[in-house]
């Protein structure tokens, strides 16, 4: 058994326990045991890690040390993700700082230039995940760009399309202008903006009447092909069939009826541009309209916008207006408030348009993944995001899969230039099967990024090949993530490993809350409100920053972090490194033995009652994915019931005959707290481990504590929770009466007399004298303690009682105003109604403690009297 330092010091044992815990293959999985596997939710390359990834990691790390030190064959499997729009907008925009488009240098010069960013940033992620002490699998890590997954997904494509599920289409799609790509509808924010409403004549031929038309995109009218109204509209039925002429482009337009019309928005006619809107596009296709374009993929008009083509479409649509005042066609202009959607990316406007693309046909692959998750092969904690899956399945449109990059996993498609034969193959073809011309060329798109993620559960284990991991270790046992990929991700890996695998791609899915500030806002860089958890880890240490993350990590709650949580949890550490210290310091002479119940003391008894049954919320918690329970139970008893009770009982007897049996007690604890610390402070704990020296090896592939049911004493924590109640009666009644808890006082019990070790620790514990039992109550003494078998006074002496009573009476009315004050804010509806939750339980609980502190001073000033 070592000694230890006088300081905790995080930087020299994190980089310290990292190396050798690598170095010694205890991230890799054992093979022995049952396989307990979790694969990363693959950071983008394109950033370095925030707080959102750090709490992601920590959660992760500690399911797999707490399942490793259980005796499973734990395997986690680390990568990164290529990010394909989000990368290459960052290179693109690197490159234009000197003054470079990716255009000048060609895609293959350009994807070099990718790729050496790639190497750069995965370097830095890697380094990052390992600073939070993750005991990843390194020597399993993945890119999703790796040669292996690159021919997954190849295969995974190919495999789709010959089965009938993937399909080329000329739809309407959501385009960036900024990023020069398609996006899922998934892909698309959409937040609210003030807008206007354009009212516009649109005048029937050779006729000066006209219908007014209204729509907030005034530059599509140059695209429009039709005019729709409700055919059950009785206002407009009998101009059903008629023609109007398109005000600045003099075109005709017939106008027709449909049922998605609604008559009670806007004017009940509907302007029908069926290449630049989705839902008219879907009209266009039931009437047979014509599809014009206008809008280029720079989001400027095209030479079809007659006298605005080359404007940008905003520029366009000033032009635009303007005309329609000046010629008489413009009614009015109403404001209102509109959805936008906007690029998840660049926040640029998305422009709807019509595009050949690469479509997945969701509808018959979302039925096993909506049974699995009904049926419960895979569950959700918590269990309210069942239902935002389940919603999202029953909602759910075909994927568009395709994307105008450069960086990505190329489509496997060829199209041979002489016959027009499309060749989808996991290889290059040398020839068309048809005309057998070499005369060949590839799709120049790459596929959405979350292709290649959806088979993350299997290709990470070798897929699509048959590897000894792939079936030891697939499914999978949990996905710890955000709520934000739910559909992104989740269900299109749930989809996939049905789909390929035959079975789930994991058991369970954690959905882990959102990181805000300590006002509740989400964390982002214009608000500049964002914290870096490396900043986090070189002040404070990884294990107070996991520890903060653990704790704070309620289900269905977000975490309002402020750094003085880390701080707290930091003052947790030193206290765990104090309490090792003292232990260490008073067990140099101790010699392992076996002691029988009988050499046990009340204080004893309770403490080992009370690790066992820590030890089991702990376990139970973590099984739950109750993090913040399982971190509160071993906090509170560490710091409290440990430290602050079970050592404080003791040290008396440290240096008597019992020496030997508190010695064993506290090795027996401490080595017992480390364990169940451990993944949620793996740091701190190895070394601590280390120097109380009770097994070789490393804390890391030990095993978790057992329940040791012949521990478990109610009797004793019974007996101990109602001396712990006695000490802080005598310890309040110091505090109220303005002793020093430095000073002695004289105490005694009526009613009934306890035995001996009780009053024993009460003078151990309260720093006082138990005096002879009494039949009654002495004068000058205060109630400490009262229940129906004891009451415990206090004797006071050198006291002035007069002067005692006012000081006590002026703090009882304080604290009946407060009392007063909490009532009626919490009797008050608005309060209740508007308050956040956090601020009513605050609020409950200030008052809690006020009505507390007031009839403890009603009961010393009656004592007084």
């Amino acid at each position: 058994m070592d000694k230890i330092g006088t300081r905790y010091d995080s930087k020299n044992l994190e980089k310290k326990w990292y190396k050798i815990w690598e170095e010694k293959g205890h991230f890799k999985p054992s093979d022995e045991g049952e396989p307990y596997t979790i694969v990363i939710p693959p950071p983008n390359i394109t950033a370095q890690l925030h707080m959102g990834h750090a709490l992601n990691i920590t959660l992760q790390d500690i399911l797999i040390r707490y399942k490793r030190m259980q005796g499973y064959s734990t395997l986690w499997i680390p990568g990164e993700d290529h990010a394909g729009i989000a990368t290459q907008n960052t290179v693109e925009r690197k490159l234009a700082e000197e003054g470079i488009h990716r255009k000048d240098i060609g895609r293959e010069e350009f994807l070099k230039k990718v790729w050496d960013w790639a190497d750069e940033y995965r370097k830095r992620i890697v380094e990052q995940i390992k600073a939070i002490g993750a005991s990843c699998d390194w020597s399993r890590e993945h890119f999703t760009l790796d040669e292996n997954l690159n021919k997954a997904v190849r295969k995974a494509f190919v495999s789709l399309y010959k089965e009938g599920y993937i399909y080329r289409g000329k739809y309407i799609i959501n385009w960036c202008p900024r990023c020069g790509t398609v996006l899922s509808d998934e892909e698309v924010e959409h937040e609210e903006r003030e807008g206007k409403f354009y009212y516009i004549k649109y005048y029937f031929i050779d006729s000066d009447k006209y219908i007014t038309i209204a729509t907030t995109r005034p530059e599509t009218m140059l695209a429009d092909t039709a005019v729709a109204v409700h055919p059950g509209d009785d206002r407009f039925k009998h101009i059903i069939g008629k023609e109007v002429i398109l005000p600045l482009m003099n075109r005709k337009l017939k106008i027709i009826g449909d049922p998605y019309v609604d008559p009670e928005f806007g004017t009940g006619c509907l302007k029908v541009t069926p290449a630049h809107d989705p839902n008219d596009f879907q009209i266009g296709l039931r009437n047979d309209l014509e599809l014009i374009e206008v809008i280029d993929e720079n989001g400027k008009i095209n030479e079809n916008g007659g006298k605005y083509a080359g404007l940008d479409r905003y520029e366009a649509r000033e032009d635009i207006v303007n005309d329609l005042k000046e010629k008489g066609y413009l009614e009015k202009i109403e404001t209102m408030q509109h959805s936008v959607g906007k690029c998840y990316r660049c926040g640029t406007v998305v422009e709807p348009s019509l595009s050949d693309q690469w479509y997945v046909k969701m509808e018959p692959l979302a039925k096993r993944a909506k049974l699995a998750v009904q049926s419960g092969e895979v569950v959700f904690h918590p269990e309210r995001w069942k239902k935002v899956y389940i919603h999202w399945l029953d909602e759910i449109r075909d994927w568009c899969i395709s994307r105008q990059l450069w960086w990505g996993h190329r489509i496997p498609v060829w199209y041979c230039q002489d016959c027009g034969k499309i060749i989808v193959e996991e290889e290059p073809p040398e020839k068309c099967p048809d005309c057998q011309s070499k005369n060949l060329k590839q799709d120049e798109d790459v596929l959405d990024t979350w292709f290649s993620s959806q088979l993350w559960p299997f290709t990470t284990l070798g897929w699509p090949d048959e590897t000894a991991d792939l079936e030891e270790y697939y499914p999978t046992s949990v996905l710890v993530t955000a709520f934000d990929i739910i559909f992104f991700w989740v269900a299109r890996m749930i989809m996939a490993g049905y789909h390929f695998k035959e079975d789930k791609p994991f058991s369970d899915v954690y959905i882990h809350q959102l990181i805000r500030d300590r006002k509740g806002r989400k964390m982002s860089k214009s608000l500049g409100n964002g914290i870096d958890p490396l900043e986090v880890i070189e002040e404070y240490g990884a294990d107070p920053m996991r520890f903060t993350l653990a704790i704070l990590a309620a289900q269905g709650k977000d975490i309002k972090l402020d750094t003085r949580f880390v701080e707290a949890y930091h003052k947790f550490a030193n206290k765990i490194w104090n309490a090792t210290r003292f232990v260490l310091m008073n067990i140099e002479d101790y010699e392992e033995t076996k002691l029988s119940k009988e050499d046990l003391k009340l204080e004893d008894k309770w403490i080992l009652s009370r690790l066992q049954k820590t030890r089991t919320i702990v376990s139970d918690a973590i099984d739950s994915y109750d993090f913040n329970i399982a971190a509160k139970s071993i906090y509170n008893f560490f710091w409290s019931e440990f430290c602050d009770w079970y050592i404080e009982s003791v040290k008396p007897r440290l240096n008597s005959d019992e020496r030997t049996t508190v010695q064993h007690v506290l090795v027996s604890v401490l080595d017992s707290s480390f364990r169940l610390l451990h993944p949620f402070m793996p740091f701190i704990t190895e070394e601590l481990w280390q120097k109380l020296g009770v097994e070789d090896g490393e804390i890391i592939a030990s095993s978790w504590p057992e329940l040791k049911k012949e521990l478990l004493d109610e009797d004793a924590e019974a007996k101990y929770s109602l001396l712990m109640e006695m000490v802080r009666g005598i310890r309040n009644v110091k505090a109220d009466l303005n002793i020093p808890p430095t000073s002695k006082v004289q105490a005694y019990f009526t009613g009934s007399n306890p035995d001996n070790e009780t009053k024993f620790l009460i003078e151990t514990l309260a720093n006082s004298e138990v005096m002879e039992f009494q039949e009654n109550k002495l004068s000058n003494s205060v109630t400490a303690y009262a229940d129906e078998k004891y009451t415990i006074y206090v004797k006071l002496v050198e006291i002035d009682v007069q002067k005692e009573i006012k000081r006590l009476e002026k703090k009882y009315s304080k604290r009946v105003k407060e009392v007063g004050r909490f009532r009626k804010k919490l009797s008050n509806e608005q309060f209740l109604k508007n308050a956040p939750e956090e601020i009513i339980e605050e609020t409950k609980e200030k008052l809690q403690d006020a009505t507390a502190s007031k009839k403890k001073l009603e009961r010393l000033i009656e004592d007084l009297k």
